[in-house]
């Protein structure tokens, strides 16, 4: 079989799956290794009718087989053990027959240091219970197992390469690492097996890119092909997943070009390398019980005092808390799990340190390990956290989480409810919390897709060069090798599979430093690439044919530079703000809050209004100034909107106008009954789009077949506010609103500011510069669109950041050399001198990855020319829509441009104050149109 094959279905029942026995997997494991699964699981499972969950049904035979596989499994269904068993069996049957050497059989890699130790744990559960088994039968047997990352001593990492463990439990970084390490390396081929865990959460980043090569690498060493196996809980599409997972393998003869481009998978049509290595999925991602529901505490959300809405969360939060044994309760961002927590025990003497706690990033690696192990062993009541407990760290006595907000997708709304019920057969139990009208419409259609099966698609990064430029540096520097060779093992990798001629010669030109004055800026070689002639001091090998083109590492010093500074998470920091008048010290910006800010933009720091000027390196210069913020302070902390919900939102609220059209609100309210909602939700969504129609009309509403610009003009602030609801996410958002105001500037010869948000935009220029947005959107040709975007990201703090770590990722800039660290905000000062000059080079590598990354993988550039094409073929309408105050659907996006959204109190002010000019103006329209009918 080439490609992938569904064992599961979506319902995780396929009919094939009902026909295996679990007689027929326990005989394919050894006596031994059957007594000790049935003694330890046999009761566990007994709605299955035997010893094993779905997944491992379905895993365990393939595993044996030495299969690629890629589970997708819930949390707690057992797809760890599942992938464990049969390497386990195979390990004690070589050790048995003494055959195993002092070397690594299988891999274990995480995205998280603590997976990776609380797998570690969870191991010696099984090869201790099987090990003291054969004791008792007189069988000296040992299968050693071991933990290596960032925080391994030098005494253990010594002691590895003596004593080596046959299971190595690792971190995608330190894999990168070893597969340099010149003596632990050879310790590496002899991997069968590798597991890749989470394997969504490194997808859809510049890690999971990294992990892609770095598993080539280990593929083009190792003695034979290792079989790779995925774990997930929620990811889609598993197809795709399962070809990043297992990459490909080129095709007889070489021929670059196959017959792949027919099933689609290179978008270019014909120069995908190779074909995607075989493997399986196992699909059983709804095989548990869920019980889900979103809660709202008022059904108006606008009028009921917010004092009165928070008493009545925290009383049904308590509720919920007294009703389980240990509840895990998720918020959008840190501080908002630190308030959970601290209104918890001031309101109810039922909560202190002794039963309660916090869990975040910012919290120390001591703390966040102590709650860790209190949650595991059952001894807290509630625990709040924003997202650093979503991964599967075993937590088996949790039987309830509350979502408060929205999780902003399907995928991390199922990752988070499902840390509840770990048991298989026990019930899923999660309460999602609304708490103002826009996320009562997004947890609506979230929970009722995740109830019929939807899970967002994960987007993977693409044709990356400064990942490349890592591994293509760190091949060179284990030795010289063909070009052709380092290539190939490149695109092997998912990816790569379209690293075309352009892209690597792109990377050869900067690695070469084949550039006039890079040097200057000290920016040296990293490789020498050659036919005949390579650099004084390094010479051919044998095996190698005269003209060969090889490729080598150029430096004494290349392979510390590489172990020192190799892996793909930025380094960050904080940004001094200082007024331009005085140069007086004001505060500190978190640098990733500073995207979100252009020229003008008025934000809100220690109380007081700044006005933002520009940056240098790590000092911010801002003026004081007495107008509107315009940029929230918890912009950059809130995850966003993801693309594929947005859509179903937008689908979602098409279906709810139709509805609304036929029988008015009882028609709605009846339809919004089959969803998983409350009746406060239910009535509370009725009645805002019921007030929006009557108030703005029904193409007021924006559909996955209409996009809604809403003209208001404020003759009070003397501007135009153009809100566009464009509901496609905050990525697409960001980069739509970026690439309109972009236009309108040049058309209108006006300073255009911008707000975001998940569900649309608002654009906002002096009341007396008018301009048609709606033809400046029809008018935009998408295949114009990624080169505008690209122009509009000139000078901005996006690019100057994004560039920093794009040329450290790179080896542009080195974060540590002979010893010395480089801080993230002397990296930043290193990358603006360099920035204007490397813009000026043609084509350079880390130019161009910092313009793909921003606007592929920030700004969903993608998404943007597929909605501009379907609003130039007709498939998707834009309508203009002018009122004099914002409609309900706007709200949010006013909200942005009028008052400081920290400050709740305010906030609600400026949400009473739209809704009741908009409840008058249904009301005159009403009286005018009874006194017409008089």
């Amino acid at each position: 079989m080439e490609g992938r094959e569904r064992l599961a279905s979506v319902d995780g029942v396929d009919p094939a799956a009902v026909d295996v026995d679990d007689g027929d997997v326990l005989e394919l494991l050894a006596p031994v290794v059957q007594d000790w699964w049935v003694e330890e699981f046999g009761e566990f499972v007994p709605e299955n009718g035997g010893f094993f969950t779905p997944p491992q049904k379905e895993a365990v035979p393939l595993i044996h087989e030495g299969e690629n596989a890629l589970i997708a499994a819930p949390t707690g269904s057992g797809k760890t053990l599942a992938s464990f068993t049969g390497i386990i069996n195979e390990l004690f049957d070589r050790a048995r027959a003494d055959e195993l050497d002092n070397s690594v059989y299988c891999l274990y890699i995480s995205p998280l240091k603590a997976l990776a130790n609380d797998v570690h744990r969870n191991l010696e559960v099984p090869l201790d219970g099987i090990t003291d088994r054969l004791e008792e039968r007189g069988e000296d047997v040992e299968i050693r197992h071991a933990i290596r990352h960032g925080d391994t001593s030098d005494a253990d990492r010594q002691a590895m390469l003596e004593t080596t463990p046959h299971i190595l439990n690792t971190t995608p970084e330190t894999l990168s690492i070893l597969l340099n390490s010149p003596k632990f390396r050879e310790k590496l081929r002899t991997v069968e097996y590798v597991v890749v865990d989470e394997i969504h959460s490194l997808a859809d980043n510049k890690r999971g890119t990294h992990l892609s090569v770095s598993l080539e690498r280990l593929e083009a060493m190792a003695e034979g092909s290792p079989t790779r196996i995925g774990c997930s809980a929620t990811v889609e599409p598993l197809d795709e997943i399962g070809e990043f997972l297992v990459g490909r393998a080129e095709t007889d003869g070489g021929d670059a070009e196959t017959e792949d481009a027919d099933d689609g998978d290179d978008p270019s049509g014909n120069d995908a390398y190779g074909r995607p290595r075989d493997f399986e999925v196992v699909d059983a991602r709804f095989a548990r019980e869920f019980d889900v529901e979103l809660t709202c505490p008022a059904d108006d959300l606008i009028n009921t005092p917010r004092d009165v809405v928070q008493q009545r969360f925290y009383s049904q939060l308590h509720d919920l808390i007294q009703d389980h044994t240990n509840t895990i309760v998720f918020t959008n961002t840190r501080s908002g799990a630190e308030r959970v927590l601290h209104n918890l025990r001031e309101q109810f003497d039922a909560y202190d340190e002794e039963n309660s706690g916090c869990h975040h990033g910012s919290l120390s690696k001591d703390r966040r390990r102590e709650i860790e192990e209190r949650l595991k062993e059952g001894s807290l009541d509630v625990v709040t956290t924003s997202t650093s407990l979503e991964l599967g760290i075993d937590m088996p006595h949790v039987d309830l989480v509350v979502q408060v907000g929205s999780p902003k997708s399907v995928a991390a709304l199922l990752q988070r409810i499902g840390r509840a019920g770990h048991q298989l057969g026990e019930t899923v139990t999660g309460r999602v919390v609304a708490l103002d009208r826009d996320e009562l419409v997004e947890c609506a259609v979230m929970l009722k897709k995740a109830e019929e099966g939807f899970v967002d698609r994960v987007f993977v990064p693409e044709n990356a060069h400064d990942v490349a430029a890592q591994h293509v540096y760190g091949m060179a520097i284990n030795g010289v090798r063909r070009e052709s060779e380092i290539r190939s093992i490149l695109q092997s990798a998912y990816p790569y599979r379209d690293y075309g001629d352009d892209r690597w010669e792109q990377l050869m030109h900067y690695l070469t430093a084949d550039y006039p004055g890079l040097e200057e800026k000290n920016v040296y070689a990293k490789i020498w690439r050659d036919t005949n002639d390579p650099p004084e001091g390094e010479h051919h090998y044998e095996e190698f044919d005269v003209g060969a083109d090889l490729i080598g590492k150029r430096g004494r010093m290349a392979r510390v530079i590489y172990m020192t500074n190799v892996g793909t998470i930025p380094d960050s920091f904080t940004c001094d703000v200082y007024t331009r008048a005085g140069d007086e010290w004001v505060g500190q910006l978190d640098e990733e809050y500073l995207d979100t800010l252009e020229k003008g933009d008025v934000f809100v720091l220690g109380g007081d209004h700044f006005e933002y000027s520009y940056r240098r390196g790590s000092k911010v210069y801002v003026d004081r100034t007495s107008a509107r913020p315009t940029v929230p302070s918890w912009f950059s902390e809130r995850l966003p909107l993801s693309y594929d919900l947005g859509r179903e939102m937008l689908a979602f609220q098409r279906q709810l106008m139709d509805q609304l059209a036929e029988g008015g609100p009882p028609a709605v309210r009846h339809w919004l009954r089959e969803f998983p909602l409350d009746e406060n939700s239910v009535r509370a969504v009725t009645r805002m789009f019921s007030e929006q129609v009557a108030y703005a009309g029904s193409g007021s509403v924006a559909t996955d077949e209409r996009l809604v610009i809403e003209e208001v003009l404020d003759h009070d602030e003397y501007e135009r506010r153009y809100h566009v609801h464009s509901g496609y996410g905050r990525r697409f958002n960001d980069g739509f609103s970026r690439l309109l105001a972009y236009r309108i500037a040049q058309r209108a010869n006006a300073n255009v500011q911008v707000a975001v948000a998940d569900h649309g935009f608002t654009l906002s220029m002096p009341l007396n510069r008018k301009v048609d947005v709606e033809a400046v959107v029809e008018d935009i040709d998408p295949g114009d669109a990624r080169e505008d975007l690209r122009a509009s990201l000139d000078g901005t703090d996006l690019l100057q950041r994004y560039f920093r770590i794009n040329a450290t990722r790179s080896l542009m800039i080195l974060k540590r050399y002979k010893g010395y660290e480089k801080s993230a905000s002397e990296q930043q000062v290193s990358s603006e001198m360099l920035l204007s000059f490397a813009e000026d080079l043609e084509e350079f590598a880390v130019i161009e990855e910092t313009y793909r990354e921003i606007l592929e993988d920030r700004l969903n550039v993608a998404g943007i020319e597929a909605v501009l094409s379907a609003i130039r073929s007709g498939d998707v309408a834009v309508e203009t829509v002018r009122v004099d105050s914002p409609t309900p659907r706007a709200f949010g996006l006013a909200t942005l441009m009028a008052s400081d959204v920290v400050l709740a109190e305010d906030e609600s002010a400026v949400l009473r104050e739209f809704h009741e000019r908009v409840l008058a103006e249904i009301e005159d329209g009403e009286d005018r149109q009874a006194s017409a009918g008089e």
